[in-house]
């Protein structure tokens, strides 16, 4: 194999580990912002609309701006949450691709009918 032939299949195989470790790590801030109970709270208050950080930090008293502040820098190096500034105001968005992209890969079309199956089933044991 001549060296030129080597340093191709280097590159191939370096970018290939560099781009699997990079989709990998993006599942892992996912997961790990996720992982609050306090940022799942977060998200679910930014579903319907986007939020002044100053409305979030209101609906969440028992914890000080500070930890606002962190909570959401966690979500935002996630990409759950995308920040808008407007003037002196800072507007959180939710951003839902990446659950989505996490529902796609964990879930995904072979799982969806299995899943569908037992949430049904779940709520007909409830309803009895």
């Amino acid at each position: 194999m001549s060296t030129s032939t080597k340093l191709v299949e280097f590159l191939k195989t370096n970018m290939l580990y560099k781009y699997n470790m990079s989709e990998n790590g993006q599942d892992d801030k996912t997961f790990r912002a996720l992982a609050s109970s306090i940022r799942r709270r977060m998200l679910d208050a930014l579903r319907d609309h986007p939020l002044t950080t100053k409305e979030i930090c209101e609906r969440f008293p028992e914890i000080g701006r500070c930890s606002v502040m962190q909570h959401l820098g966690v979500l935002e190096d996630a990409d759950l949450v995308i920040v808008r500034r407007k003037g002196r105001q800072r507007w959180n968005h939710l951003n839902a691709v990446p659950i989505k992209r996490i529902h796609d890969r964990w879930i995904g079309d072979y799982a969806a009918q299995a899943a569908s199956l037992l949430d049904r089933l779940e709520r007909d044991l409830g309803e009895a």
